[in-house]
């Protein structure tokens, strides 16, 4: 059973730290497959589901933010600004972001609050879109 070892750190801290058989990420080109082996790159990520499966053939989801993948010598390091379980997502929480940040999307804005609005409005379609997938 090839593996190759993974951490994925947030600002928070360690998210995971472990062995992995495969790791699907969403890049910011499309959604990409890592598995052992794998030739070297440094990847930019976009807000999306990555989705992993652990030594033991478990797969587990997450939602990220932002970040990027670098995976050299069969070594893989995810940094991310947050990672998010299923089970720590407040669906009510998601759905109020969602609604506010809508709602200010159609307000006049800077640049930079635009921006800021379009990054949280993202992190919780995100969000809900992992907490729809668990339930199919």
């Amino acid at each position: 059973m090839k593996t190759f070892a993974a951490q994925i750190v947030s600002s928070d801290g360690m998210f995971y730290y472990g062995r992995l058989k495969n790791l699907i990420i969403p890049a910011v080109d499309g959604e990409m497959g890592v598995l052992p082996g794998h030739e070297e790159m440094i990847i930019a990520l976009k807000e999306g589901i990555i989705r992993y499966q652990d030594a033991k053939e478990e797969w587990h989801k997450a939602a990220i933010g932002q970040g990027a993948i670098q995976f050299a010598n069969n070594r893989c390091t995810i940094v991310v600004d947050t990672a998010e379980r299923p089970e720590d997502i407040d669906i009510n929480r998601a759905l109020d972001a969602k609604r506010r940040a809508e709602e200010k999307l159609h307000q006049k804005l800077s640049e930079k609050e635009y921006r800021l609005l379009q990054s949280s409005l993202a992190r919780a379609l995100t969000r809900l879109k992992l907490m729809n997938q668990d339930r199919v």
